[in-house]
């Protein structure tokens, strides 16, 4: 059966525009035997206050088809979003992130990705990468289940506000543990990412994000998110941080 969490989505896309370093992660698309999958979701929304007017767009979508053998998989995940109001854009921002993994066992598996974001509230507004590397699954439980990925990456980083542009190779190492109670209850995921330079391992990035889900029907679920994300040296030569807290609701059909 295909799953799609609508409301969690909706709720996670203002984080997930607004991060420097995406949680890919937490947004796979776990389908089983299912060959093809799409989400898409589009609003728009104008509002008028005393002639005052703003715009707003959101844009999400996401997909994934796999081969007949099931070991090659596609993955594309986009999201869009624009705030425009009579003295200029007060949000504008996207994603888009496209990944190819190869299953060679089921232990074992390929990955090769690219990937785009801009957004002009941050320092390092636009941000364009390729990789490629191994994704390991180190645990196999009953209820635990873990993974583990290194990549090599290339990425393009401008900041106009900074006026630089930076070209960096970068290693990419993740870790990733899921819990899950015998009665279902709840289930639990924590995965940390750390990006150091190749040429300079004290300038990195690491995100951490905690996720607890709580069932409450077969449909109906609660979930509350924790990321934290922490830059050693931005182009402006400081350290950056951000840590945000989300609550939400999921529906599942």
């Amino acid at each position: 059966m295909i799953r799609i969490l609508l409301l969690s989505t909706a709720l996670l896309l203002p984080g997930l525009l607004s991060a420097q370093l995406v949680n890919i992660e937490s947004r796979r698309m776990q389908t089983d035997s299912v060959r093809f999958t799409l989400n898409a979701d589009f609003s728009f929304n104008h509002t008028n206050n005393d002639g005052s007017q703003v715009n707003q767009v959101d844009a999400a979508l996401t997909t994934q088809l796999k081969s007949k053998d099931l070991r090659k998989i596609y993955f594309v995940l986009g999201n869009y979003k624009l705030i425009d109001s009579e003295s200029g854009n007060l949000q504008n921002a996207w994603f888009l992130h496209g990944r190819f993994n190869f299953k060679f066992s089921q232990l074992l598996r390929f990955e090769s990705f690219i990937q785009g974001q801009y957004n002009q509230l941050l320092i390092v507004e636009q941000r364009n990468l390729v990789g490629a590397g191994l994704r390991v699954k180190w645990v196999d439980k009953e209820r635990f289940s873990g993974y583990a990925g290194n990549s090599y990456m290339y990425e393009v980083e401008y900041s106009d506000r900074a006026g630089t542009t930076n070209y960096n190779h970068r290693n990419s190492t993740y870790f990733t543990l899921s819990y899950t109670t015998g009665s279902k209850k709840f289930s639990v995921t924590n995965t940390v990412y750390y990006q150091p330079l190749y040429r300079h391992f004290e300038d990195y990035r690491i995100l951490e994000q905690f996720r607890l889900d709580v069932p409450l029907s077969n449909w109906l679920s609660v979930f509350t998110l924790y990321n934290y994300y922490f830059d050693s040296k931005t182009p402006l030569n400081s350290e950056e941080y951000t840590s945000n807290l989300n609550v939400g609701i999921g529906i599942r059909i």
